[in-house]
């Protein structure tokens, strides 16, 4: 049986053992700050209420078929017909399942890149359209997380629900507009982004290597950004809506399973999307171990949670999200597999 070839090499375990070191010490330093003990995150976990648990646990299952629904979105639309295998919702749930895994684990390009070899394997994608589904997935979850977030901060600051509400009003105000605007430069991607390039070609020029890069970085984005039509980008953002909200929704309801249940649904939207946003700062932790964790803690404690619980149930809920994920990737990457070689050996039995 073949292995995917993005599993196993040097580099990419360098990568990872690199990433395991800075988790360490950015948990370390979270601890210190904090004032707890490994210990008080493990009792938190055994002590989480299961009814809350399992409602949770519901509702991130529901997302992946919601993730799936996007990617197929994406990929089906009519420029593509008759050119690769027609992939539906219900087969490419176990592909969202495995890539979640190999993305939330693996260094960026190594995990992100598996998205197209499963598409590759399964449906016959070529590598370019499945890099333009993934970036165009990517930038409208970037759109989303910072629309939720903009409406939490400018809910909690109107409500006075947090001792510093006229600071979330005023990030409120900030991050709305900057949602909108990316959700409209997404929409005008192709062209802006060539605009973008042609006015920064003469620096780029200059800058030998990392100019180099910026122009191969811009013209991959612009390729990718063309591939999706207009009709079929504003369905995905409609799917991506409903991810997201099963996502804050996850948060919201394990906070509650962990003593916090006189937050309301904003309040922990906040809290939960601080912890997004800073998990995508370029530091190579591990599955966004350190970084996620003391932007939970900040959103939180802004909201007026106990700095010991808030870190307490940060990491507990990161690691309880974490078993969910390689479970259910593990899973998700033996039934891609499957549908993998059925697609192999479909031709040449054919032939």
């Amino acid at each position: 049986m073949a292995v995917a070839p993005f599993l196993f090499p040097l580099r990419v375990l360098r990568q990872v053992l690199l990433s395991l070191v800075i988790t360490a010490v950015l948990i370390g330093l979270l601890l210190r700050w904090t004032g707890i003990a490994a210990g008080d995150v493990l009792a938190a976990i055994r002590h989480v209420d299961p009814l809350w648990y399992g409602i949770a646990l519901a509702v991130q299952l529901c997302i992946y078929p919601l993730r799936a629904a996007r990617f197929a979105c994406l990929l089906n639309h009519e420029g593509w017909h008759g050119q690769q295998q027609h992939a539906t919702p219900a087969a490419l749930i176990p592909v969202t399942m495995a890539h979640s895994l190999l993305a939330y684990l693996l260094p960026a390009k190594v995990g992100e890149a598996s998205l197209m070899w499963y598409l590759g394997r399964g449906w016959q994608v070529p590598a370019s359209r499945g890099t333009a589904v993934l970036v165009v997935s990517r930038l409208l979850d970037l759109v989303c997380v910072t629309g939720f977030l903009a409406l939490a901060c400018l809910f909690v600051g109107y409500a006075g629900l947090a001792p510093s509400a006229d600071k979330l009003v005023w990030l409120g105000w900030i991050l709305l507009p900057l949602a909108g605007l990316m959700a409209w430069a997404l929409s005008r991607g192709a062209q802006l982004v060539g605009m973008l390039a042609a006015m920064l070609r003469p620096l780029c020029q200059r800058t030998g290597k990392l100019g180099a890069g910026v122009q191969r970085l811009s013209a991959r984005l612009q390729a990718a950004l063309r591939e999706i039509p207009g009709h079929r980008l504003r369905r995905a953002a409609l799917w991506s809506q409903g991810i997201w909200v099963g996502v804050f929704l996850f948060y919201a309801l394990l906070a509650r399973g962990f003593g916090m249940e006189h937050l309301t649904l904003a309040e922990a939207t906040f809290g939960a999307g601080l912890a997004i946003l800073f998990s995508l700062l370029p530091v190579s932790a591990f599955a966004g171990f350190g970084s996620q964790d003391a932007g939970w803690v900040i959103g939180f404690v802004a909201v007026g949670v106990e700095r010991a619980l808030a870190a307490e149930s940060g990491l507990a809920i990161h690691l309880i999200y974490a078993a969910h994920i390689v479970v259910l990737g593990v899973l998700g990457h033996a039934w891609a597999r499957r549908r993998a070689a059925r697609s192999v050996e479909a031709p040449s039995s054919s032939g």
